[in-house]
C-alpha cells in the first residue's frame, strides 16, 4: 500500500502530464492518509485551479492555513480562487498576503504573483467603475427629472398667474416673456447638468496609469522612485529585495548594482505625485 509520500508523487507526475482528475484523486488519497501536511492540500488547491473546482480550492487553502497560516501557497491559490468566484476583495486581499509573505520569508516567486495581483485589481476596479457609472446616470437623471418638474411647477404657476387655463397659448406678452426666461433658465441648467456629466465621463475614459509611471519590476504605480546608474528607474522597496534576493545586479541591464548606488528620483517623483492629485483613483487602480 501507498505512503502518503508515495501518493503525493504520483499525484506530481499526473499533474505534470496534465492528468489533472488523477492527480486530484491521488492528493486526495494523501490527505486521507495524513491529513496534517499543509503540501497536500494546496497541491490538490493547485489541481483544482486548474479544474475549475473554485469552492474546492477555498476549502483546501483554508485547511492548509490553518495548518500552517503562513503558507504562501494557501494564500495564492485563495485568492486566485477567491477571485474567479467574483469575490475580488477578499481574493485580492490573499493575492496580496501571498506577496506580502513571499517577501518575508525571501521566496524567488517572479513576476507572476504581481502581475496576477494586477491583473485582477484592474478588474476590480473595472467592476467597481461600471458600478459608479451606473449611480452617476442615475443621479444625471433624476437631477434631469427635478429641472424639468421645476420648470413645469414654475409655468403652472404662472398660467394661474395670469388665468389661463393648461394647454392653452400664452397670449399677454408679460405672460410670454416669464414663459422665455422658465424655458431659458431651465435649458441653461440642463446644459449645465449634461457638460458636467460629459466630462466626467471624459475624465473616466482617460483613467489609465502610463507604464512610465509604473514599476518595472512589481508594475505598480512609483511611490518611492530611486534610479541605477544605468538610468533605469524602479520602486525602491522592489529593487532593494530584488538585490537582498535574487542578486547584486540591475535586473534589466544585468549590470552589477548594489543598494548603496540607488538614487531618489525625485523628477519622477513629482510628476507621479501631480498625477495623483489630479487622478486620485489611481490610489485604487
Amino acid at each position: 500500500m501507498s505512503s502518503d509520500v508515495e501518493l503525493k508523487e504520483k499525484g506530481n507526475r499526473c499533474f505534470a502530464a496534465r492528468k489533472y482528475e488523477e492527480a486530484w484523486q491521488y492528493y486526495t488519497n494523501a490527505i486521507i492518509k495524513n491529513p496534517s501536511n499543509p503540501q497536500y492540500y494546496t497541491n490538490r488547491a493547485l489541481t483544482g485551479l486548474r479544474l475549475s473546482k473554485f469552492a474546492d480550492v477555498v476549502a483546501d487553502c483554508r485547511a492548509a492555513l490553518e495548518l500552517d497560516p503562513t503558507c504562501v501557497k494557501g494564500h495564492f491559490f485563495m485568492g486566485q480562487a477567491m477571485c474567479e468566484m467574483d469575490n475580488l476583495d477578499d481574493g485580492v486581499k490573499h493575492l496580496q498576503r501571498a506577496i506580502d509573505l513571499a517577501k518575508e520569508q525571501r521566496l524567488n516567486y517572479g513576476d507572476e504573483m504581481t502581475q496576477m495581483l494586477r491583473n485582477w485589481r484592474k478588474r476590480r476596479f473595472s467592476i467597481q467603475e461600471e458600478k459608479r457609472l451606473a449611480e452617476e446616470l442615475e443621479l444625471q437623471g433624476y437631477l434631469s427629472r427635478l429641472i424639468r418638474e421645476d420648470r413645469d411647477r414654475k409655468v403652472e404657476e404662472i398660467r394661474e398667474k395670469f388665468g389661463a387655463t393648461k394647454g392653452t397659448e400664452p397670449m399677454e406678452p408679460e405672460m410670454q416673456e416669464k414663459y422665455k426666461q422658465v424655458e431659458k433658465y431651465a435649458d441653461t441648467c440642463m446644459t449645465d447638468l449634461n457638460n458636467m456629466f460629459a466630462a466626467l465621463d471624459e475624465r473616466r475614459r482617460k483613467r489609465e496609469i502610463p507604464d512610465y509611471l509604473c514599476g518595472k519590476i512589481s508594475f505598480e504605480i512609483l511611490r518611492d522612485p530611486v534610479i541605477t546608474p544605468s538610468g533605469i528607474t524602479y520602486e525602491r522597496k522592489d529593487i532593494e529585495e530584488h538585490l537582498m534576493r535574487v542578486g547584486h545586479f540591475d535586473p534589466i541591464t544585468r549590470v552589477n548594482l548594489t543598494a548603496d548606488q540607488l538614487i531618489p528620483n525625485y523628477a519622477m517623483k513629482e510628476v507621479v505625485d501631480a498625477f495623483i492629485a489630479e487622478n486620485e483613483w489611481a490610489l485604487d487602480f
